[in-house]
């Protein structure tokens, strides 16, 4: 594709060439596991679809030119089967006794997976504000190899200075990688890789597939050392999305740049709706001028997203019996579907780190905003307030 070309065009036909054989207009799904070899060890670039799968490969090139977008130098993407796959996947290259620094507000599933899992296998993990760049730096050590940032981040959306913390980082030592999950933002609003970041990881599950069918996720990286070894990891490790999957994702994203404008749009709306009501003690959104990073979030992101969170003064009950009694919002985990979802992390997506230095509040609750119109929305979340 073209380099001038826009990421509301790149995100409809990146890596999506019509088929050769046939001249189909959508990729199709190579509902394959293996392929036919015109000699021994000779191949049209295809053996074994844990491998690679034409489909797959689609999603690959599709994810790597929307985050690889105005790079000097390509970038190379990868597909899992999961976001926490990615997420395991790029943390094997990380030794045992090297550091991890990562978010003090980091996905309750990656604390899990960093706490409970590679823990076990050497790696050190500590937890700093990421919104505070000094914090980062302080939290460095001789060992450390990679930062793992969220921004924004989840549940408590704070805002990371990418660039910044790349340069501070960078400047401390050039061995410490930056990696930006970017799954609350997703490419549309913003590219970590443009602002220094060394990887970039999703949850396809999210905004990229969007309509909360399926589940995957990507790494995205210009360093084609490190897209080697971690292609080698994929392949030997085999936590590879199947083709349906891969086809969801890459339908899913065609229309990415229409639903992140309307997330954005309805989520704005409901942040000035949700401030100042009584019984809400904060409203939590990068949008509005009260949020902490609201500056920075305006200089680098092009918007401010779908996802709110509030904490409501009466704690815990007043949490749960406002998520039990909307009808529009879902109660359910997951995030980044057209739908929109609601939640209380503390005893859902977020109870992994109960009893943590990352607990989260009793009393928070997140809101994922859907692309319904935003009348039906605020008035649903009106009612559930007057329950509380």
């Amino acid at each position: 594709m073209s380099r001038n070309q826009k990421l509301e065009t790149l995100a409809i036909h990146a890596g999506q060439e019509p088929d050769s054989s046939t001249g189909a207009v959508v990729t199709p799904i190579y509902q394959t596991s293996t392929y036919a070899q015109e000699f021994v060890g000779i191949t049209k670039g295809f053996d074994y679809s844990r491998t690679a799968n034409p489909t797959r490969l689609a999603l690959e090139k599709c994810i790597a030119e929307l985050e690889g977008h105005n790079l000097d130098e390509p970038a190379y993407g990868l597909a899992f089967s999961s976001g926490m796959a990615a997420i395991d996947t790029l943390l094997r290259l990380i030794k045992p006794g090297e550091h991890v620094v990562a978010s003090n507000d980091v996905y309750g599933g990656t604390f899990r997976l960093f706490e409970k899992v590679l823990a076990d296998y050497g790696l050190v993990f500590s937890y700093a504000d990421v919104s505070k760049p000094d914090v980062v730096q302080m939290a460095l050590r001789p060992t450390t190899r990679l930062i793992w940032l969220e921004t924004p981040t989840n549940p408590l959306l704070k805002i990371a200075d990418i660039a910044e913390i790349v340069s501070r980082v960078h400047r401390y030592s050039p061995l410490i990688k930056i990696a930006v999950d970017n799954t609350f933002a997703s490419p549309f609003l913003q590219q970590p890789l443009i602002l220094g970041a060394d990887f970039v990881v999703h949850s396809s599950t999210k905004y990229l597939g969007g309509h909360s069918d399926v589940i995957g996720g990507v790494i995205v990286t210009p360093d084609k050392e490190a897209y080697e070894q971690l292609k080698f990891l994929q392949n030997s490790v085999g936590a590879v999305p199947g083709p349906m999957d891969c086809w969801l994702v890459l339908r899913g994203i065609k229309t990415l740049p229409l639903r992140m404008e309307r997330h954005s749009q309805n989520a704005m709306k409901i942040a000035e709706f949700l401030e100042g009501k009584p019984v809400v003690e904060r409203v939590i959104y990068p949008g509005l001028k009260s949020h902490a990073g609201h500056e920075l979030a305006k200089r680098q992101m092009r918007g401010f997203g779908g996802m709110i969170s509030i904490i409501l003064k009466g704690g815990a009950d007043a949490a749960r019996r406002f998520a039990e009694s909307t009808s529009i919002f879902t109660l359910g985990e997951s995030l980044g579907g057209v739908e929109s979802l609601i939640e209380v992390p503390a005893a859902m997506t977020h109870a992994s780190v109960a009893g943590s230095p990352l607990e989260v509040p009793p009393g928070l609750v997140r809101l994922s905003v859907g692309i319904e119109h935003i009348d039906d929305l605020i008035q649903d979340l009106a009612q559930a307030l007057d329950k509380i």
